[in-house]
């Protein structure tokens, strides 16, 4: 994106002189040389020599630090560690000086820790950068000539340190970085026309990588720590580039001479030329420069791509980053703080115009809380519904699920015109689980509506076969709403869901399909099974007699799911090695308008082995003779005697003897009568029998 689209906010109130004029008094009669800031102080130097440390409160300790000049100075961030660069005697190389600014020697001065010469060569060259690592353990001078010295060891220690010189492409180094990550060490260098880095992590085996073939002058690099992926930025009249340690990274296309970076927190203050006249309209004119020429400072928010602040300035000497904020030293030596609105006035601004999605990038990227975001959102989904963006309005409506009342916003979109974005928002709801059944009923009649319009495909049909778990919602409700709307899709959600009491009554209130009631009962485990068959035998026996009975035997006998497949688990893991068998006594009932498949029934238990209880023989029994005395066929008849006859006489077969005989009566079976009453030695009632009947034959 070209800087130019860039959207500006101003984030930042300029208070000028918070000095009060401290610094401008110190500098009356020379000039700043230098400056640095660090573990709560601003550091200021002078080309006389003289060191300015300077407190929060701008309480100033000045100490001579060099005989001529100061060249450069690095306060360490987190330890009271001044590092500097300075002239004692003209024509020499310079000296590198190490103070601990939490000690006072007895002249009053930090305490000086360790005095090093910078020799880069056989020839005095001036130091042109220098940066110090936070661990203390590395330290890089820059010179003006190209070369480059890399100390290893304690800086404040002249013993412990060892240096190597490195070199750069020849030009001036202007800017020096170290940037380390889990496994290796960095350091990035810019010259006049270069940026390279330095593997660093091994000592003598240092490797250079030349990541570009242009360059920056002094005060145009900075290392932008705060990034996901930290940069080593430097600038140009063209633009800001950045790189990694892998080779470039973005550009962004900022125009104008650029004067100095620096970074602050998440922002890039960008310092370049201007000839437009140096009047800020939020100061007062004080700051007004009779100058022609002025400095723009320009402050980026590099990861949300915004402006936050823009303004001309007369020219600007340093930028100083301390206590939580950033200052601006003027040519003139006054300090002005560029003050950071908080969070909340940003928003304010934002919401003010209407800037809802910059605001809740910021809010994101400042850590507010998920209730303030909330806000945000819902006031962003009113804002797009005004504007009848109703498609991005449910997208932010959609983020406020679990705080705000989903009353809320269905009320919105209940006209039948904003029924696909009603849909949208319903479906969110379900899947992030906090659909009640009212919702859950609404979404169906959505859907079956959506169905219904020309051009809509079966979003219900979708719905019903979402993956487990991608919709939250109330199957049992889901199904009562289908089941009035879209039948097929309640049979399916019942099937999917595995909703066995569901799918049973569909198939058979609804679509009288009792042979696949049947076969679905089939692939359900034993007890399952067992409990639906008690439930629904007697419409199963009535509608779908065959199949019905087939089931039985098997729940009575030795019971496996016909689907295999689906209970393989069980199958491996023995669940089915002791036999499942029902109670016959418990299935009997369901027979007793049908005799011929009772007894179809029982005696396929008896060809089985199952041990039947008293009642189930009486029964069987009775259920012979009954079909017995029905059928015309003389050959059927004797048959069908035979086998009843044979259960009598079947000494393993526990039958109430005299309830045998009563059968026998009832319905003249002959041969049962003669057999229970000789089984009995009732030999008196055999001769009453045959008299009765006439059978003088017999006796």
């Amino acid at each position: 994106m070209a800087f130019l689209e860039w959207r500006k906010f101003n984030f930042f109130d300029l208070k000028k002189d918070v000095d009060e004029g401290k610094i401008s008094e110190l500098f009356k009669e020379n000039k700043v040389s230098t400056t640095s800031s660090g573990n709560s102080h601003l550091i200021l130097s002078d080309t006389l020599g003289q060191i300015y440390i300077i407190t929060r409160s701008w309480h100033v300790t000045t100490f001579r630090a060099y005989e001529i000049s100061v060249d450069l100075t690095f306060q360490l961030r987190n330890a009271p560690i001044l590092v500097t660069i300075g002239q004692d005697e003209p024509g020499v190389n310079p000296l590198i000086k190490v103070w601990d600014t939490s000690r006072i020697d007895k002249n009053g001065s930090p305490y000086c820790h360790r005095i090093t010469r910078a020799l880069p060569g056989n020839r005095p060259l001036q130091a042109s950068a220098l940066c110090v690592h936070d661990n203390q353990q590395l330290m890089a001078v820059g010179f003006i000539e190209g070369s480059l010295i890399l100390y290893r060891g304690d800086v404040t220690r002249d013993r412990s340190s060892k240096q190597k010189v490195l070199r750069t492409s020849g030009s001036v180094v202007t800017g020096l970085a170290f940037k380390s990550n889990s496994s290796n060490m960095f350091l990035f260098i810019a010259t006049e026309n270069s940026v390279i880095v330095y593997n660093i992590t091994q000592k003598d085996k240092e490797q250079k990588y030349q990541l570009d073939n242009i360059g920056c002058t002094k005060k145009c690099s900075v290392l932008a720590e705060s990034l996901q992926e930290s940069h080593f930025m430097i600038g140009r009249q063209d633009a800001i580039y950045c790189y990694t340690t892998d080779g470039r990274g973005p550009c962004y296309a900022v125009d104008g001479e650029k004067v100095m970076l620096e970074w602050f927190r998440t922002y890039l203050i960008i310092i370049s030329k201007t000839s437009r006249p140096a009047v800020l309209t939020t100061m007062s004119n004080e700051l007004q420069n009779n100058s022609s020429e002025g400095h723009l400072i320009t402050v980026l928010d590099i990861h949300n791509k915004f402006i936050v602040f823009s303004a001309t300035l007369p020219k600007t000497k340093a930028i100083l980053s301390e206590w939580g904020a950033f200052y601006i030293l003027d040519d003139e030596n006054r300090l002005h703080h560029l003050d950071e609105k908080d969070l909340q006035s940003k928003l304010s601004l934002l919401f003010k115009k209407n800037f809802y999605d910059v605001a809740i990038r910021i809010a994101k990227s400042q850590g507010y809380d998920s209730d303030g975001l909330v806000t945000i959102f819902k006031q962003y989904g009113d804002h797009l519904c005004d504007k009848g963006d109703y498609a991005g309005a449910i997208e932010q409506y959609v983020k406020t699920i679990g705080k705000l009342e989903p009353s809320y916003v269905i009320r919105k979109f209940l006209d039948s015109q904003h029924i696909e974005k009603l849909t949208m928002y319903l479906q969110a709801l379900h899947k992030q689980g906090h659909a009640t059944e009212d919702h859950t009923t609404l979404l169906l009649n959505c859907y079956t509506k959506l169905n219904n319009s020309v051009g809509q495909s079966d979003s219900l049909k979708e719905f019903i076969t979402s993956k487990d778990g991608a919709l939250n919602y109330d199957v049992d409700i889901a199904i009562k709403v289908c089941r009035n709307e879209s039948p097929a899709e309640a049979l399916m959600l019942a099937k999917k869901h595995e909703k066995h009491d569901w799918y049973i009554k569909l198939q058979i209130e609804d679509h009288q399909k009792y042979s696949d009631v049947i076969d679905y009962i089939s692939n359900l485990n034993y007890e399952e099974a067992e409990h639906y068959m008690k439930k629904y035998g007697i419409v199963l026996v009535e509608n779908a007699p065959k199949e019905s009975t087939a089931l039985l035997k098997k729940l009575c006998t030795n019971y496996k799911p016909s689907n295999l497949s689906l209970n393989a688990e069980n199958l491996m893991t023995g669940s089915f090695e002791v036999p499942c068998r029902a109670d016959p006594e418990d299935f009997v009932h369901l027979f007793l308008n049908n005799s011929e498949l009772l007894v179809e029934f029982l005696e396929h238990l008896l060809n089985e082995g199952c041990i039947l209880s008293t009642a189930v023989y009486n029964l069987l029994f009775e259920h012979y003779i009954h079909v017995w005395s029905n059928l015309k066929s003389i050959g059927d008849r004797n048959r069908l005697s035979q086998k009843a006859l044979k259960l009598l006489q079947n000494s393993d077969v526990k039958y109430d003897k005299s309830q045998a005989l009563v059968v026998c009566h009832l319905h003249s079976f002959k041969e049962g009568i003669l057999y229970l009453y000789e089984e009995q030695k009732l030999y008196q009632q055999i001769l009453r029998y045959h008299i009765s009947k006439n059978d003088s034959a017999q006796y």
